[in-house]
């Protein structure tokens, strides 16, 4: 295959500073150099015999221990007698040969031969001089039944720009500058402190023009405009969907091929460590969408990497995912366990990402998901759970957890499968919190209802509470329910215009004043009038309407009114932390509960009035205290509601000395919420 054929076939290979030409230095000494009793470097090769690996190192991979392989696979930039240059070493069991093929040697097969080490652990690697910072290449694999394959490098840090599909030497050096947040992060990112995540399509949030999907903005002019417009709302963390090298834009990120780089579309790793950094830098946290469930079968991918099932499952029924048309990772194989809890490790060492959000975590679990009768296997018990991946999942949550007890981890998991964020040794999986899918679809079913319809479901309303405290959940309105026709949240409230956005303030003040963190996608803070589209970008002329810009002051206003409030946040995963009032009133639409803090000073009172009627001297019993006053009114001007109906001062009349309770005098907005303090 000459140069022109390889480029058509693969894309464009462009080097970038390659310093010199010439495979084998001319000055490269004559002389062998002993390494590890074992490794001897012949100069007059074009690879030289090279290790960084350890006995250790080899025996913890093959077990299925070695958590940080990125710092010993891939391509490292290092000197060898003097002379500096690249290191390389990639994973391939069932091959018989491997080279490292690029524009250095015009992509010759036989040109850089890897050396396979003789230890049994299918390690192929070798030091080539002179082969710099930014040079692309691939490997040229002969693999199982000897097929010829050309593939990425899994460990790559950078890949070229798709569709182009090379790896680059590259590393992931960066001087951090967010001390102030490492140091305080154990605080922000508790279970007992806020969560308000903004989560980010970072492609489509802003382009350079708004309908070219072959455009992006940079790291840099991402970072200039997203950083401070999640500050300026009040968000605590974002939540970015994923980020890692993919090939094809439709998949949103969550068929990847580089689980050790951030995507080259947007610029080189350090340009999104810089991203990260001033997230952190600005008090926000940052969350990465991670996929150890499935990749795709792209040529350069890892699937049939040595011309063998070495990262997938060979049996299909395990391996294949009817839903995706992708591959599912092979959990009980050591090394790709490695592999996988190596990933997820170094985007929290190299990165200091604050969680992880692991996608599809129910068809991990699940041998039966997405299977009818006859296309799946019971475990050896004669369950449906994939006993491979429940140890991996819990081994992930272990690690991580261990090696940094700052972060958190966030299944998104959609079914009743218990104990998902309960502790390993109570016989859960670990992680910190899980997505409440259900709550998700109660809620949104629930608001399209009529108000008039609404009195009849009100159990629908209240089940979210009867197993809240299974799990620590995450309250998610995300991208999953803005696509492929279930209409942007704006219009799946009923009514006209100002019942749409009335309902929907409600509906977010229902969000922000529910225990858990919350979850909310881009464009639904401003009201978005279109589904997303992943090829386009938000409106953001809507923004300069008085209804639309009222929606986006309103999430504002809850994003201030959550984090400046314990009684929304420190017992938000605790029983002790919220109380239904007066649920036994069936004749109205209208609920009210109370979030309490560790002091009864900090408690709120929230009622929701679904209906669309105003309420004139409406009273509820309360107890604890005879003094209260108005905080927060969803029918506010400032967000595009009437402004009609406040309750500048609440008449309390005790009504039970005993118990120290009292009765409230209000008045309630139609489709609206208040709180009182």
């Amino acid at each position: 295959m000459d140069k022109r054929q390889h480029n058509n076939l693969y894309g464009s290979s462009k080097k970038v500073n390659l310093q010199n030409k010439t495979a084998v230095h001319k000055n490269a000494p004559k002389s062998k150099l002993k390494y590890e009793d074992k490794y001897f470097i012949d100069t007059t090769k074009s690879v030289w015999n090279y290790s960084l690996f350890t006995a250790t190192d080899i025996k913890n991979f093959k077990n299925g221990t070695h958590y940080s392989l990125y710092k010993l696979l891939g391509n490292k930039q290092i000197e060898v007698n003097n002379l500096k240059g690249t290191y390389f070493a990639v994973w391939a069991p069932n091959a018989t040969y491997v080279s490292v093929i690029g524009n250095f040697n015009n992509w010759k097969v036989k040109s850089h031969p890897l050396n396979v080490r003789g230890d049994s652990s299918g390690i192929w690697e070798g030091f080539i001089p002179s082969i710099l910072r930014g040079e692309a290449y691939k490997y040229h694999i002969v693999g199982y039944k000897g097929i010829k394959l050309d593939k990425g490098d899994p460990f790559a840090h950078f890949w070229e720009k798709r569709p182009a599909t090379a790896s680059i030497c590259w590393d992931t050096y960066y001087e951090w500058k967010d001390v102030k947040w490492m140091k305080e992060r154990k605080k922000n990112n508790a279970l007992n402190a806020p969560w308000s995540v903004y989560e980010v399509h970072l492609a489509s949030w802003m382009r350079p023009e708004k309908n070219n999907e072959n455009l992006y903005n940079s790291y840099q002019l991402i970072t200039q405009k997203l950083v401070p417009y999640v500050q300026e709302i009040g968000f605590t963390h974002v939540e970015i969907m994923p980020v890692m090298e993919h090939p094809f834009d439709g998949s949103w990120g969550y068929q990847g091929t580089g689980y050790f780089a951030p995507t080259s579309r947007f610029g080189s790793p350090q340009d999104f460590a810089a991203m990260i950094d001033a997230f952190h830098v600005a008090g926000i946290g940052v969350i990465l969408d991670w996929v150890p469930s499935h990749f795709p079968f792209d040529a350069h991918g890892l699937y049939l990497f040595d011309g063998a099932h070495t990262f997938e499952y060979g049996d299909m029924r395990k391996g294949f995912h009817p839903d995706w048309n992708s591959y599912i990772f092979n959990y009980k194989r050591p090394e790709v366990k490695s592999f996988l809890i190596s990933s997820a490790r170094f985007w929290c060492d190299r990165f200091h990402i604050d969680g992880l959000r692991v996608d599809a975590v129910s068809s991990m679990l699940r041998l039966d998901y997405s299977r009818e009768e006859g296309e799946w296997e019971p475990n050896e018990f004669g369950g449906n759970g994939n006993l491979d991946a429940i140890d991996f999942i819990k081994k992930l949550n272990e690690t991580l957890y261990l090696d940094f007890p700052d972060i958190q981890t966030i299944a998104e998991e959609a079914t009743d499968w218990p104990l998902i964020s309960k502790p390993i040794y109570d016989g859960g999986l670990g992680f910190g919190m899980k997505w409440m899918m259900g709550w998700m679809h109660d809620t949104l079913n629930y608001f399209k209802r009529e108000p008039k319809d609404r009195l009849q479901h009100k159990n629908d309303f209240t089940f979210s509470m009867m197993y809240f405290y299974n799990e620590n959940f995450m309250l998610p309105l995300s991208h999953d329910e803005v696509v492929h026709g279930k209409s942007p949240m704006i219009y799946k409230m009923p009514g006209n215009t100002k019942q749409k956005f009335a309902n929907l303030r409600l509906l977010y003040t229902y969000m922000f004043t529910h225990p858990g963190a919350k979850l909310l996608f881009m464009g639904n803070e401003f009201a978005q009038t279109t589904e997303w589209n992943f090829k386009s970008e938000l409106d953001w002329e809507l923004t300069d309407l008085v209804s639309h810009g009222g929606m986006l002051y309103c999430i504002k206003k809850l994003n201030e009114l959550y984090k400046n409030n314990p009684a929304l946040y420190e017992l938000q995963f605790s029983k002790e932390g919220f109380e239904w009032v007066n649920l036994n009133n069936t004749s109205q639409a209208i609920f009210c509960y109370l979030r309490k803090g560790k002091s009864t000073k900090d408690y709120m009172l929230i009622i929701l009035n679904m209906s669309n009627q105003v309420q004139h001297n409406w009273k509820i019993e309360v107890g604890l205290k005879n003094k209260w006053k108005e905080i927060f009114n969803s029918d506010s001007k400032e967000f595009w509601g009437s402004g009609l109906v406040y309750n500048n001062e609440i008449q309390c009349v005790k009504t039970n000395k005993l118990n120290k309770k009292c009765t409230l005098s209000l008045s309630l907005p139609a489709l609206s919420a208040i709180i009182l303090q």
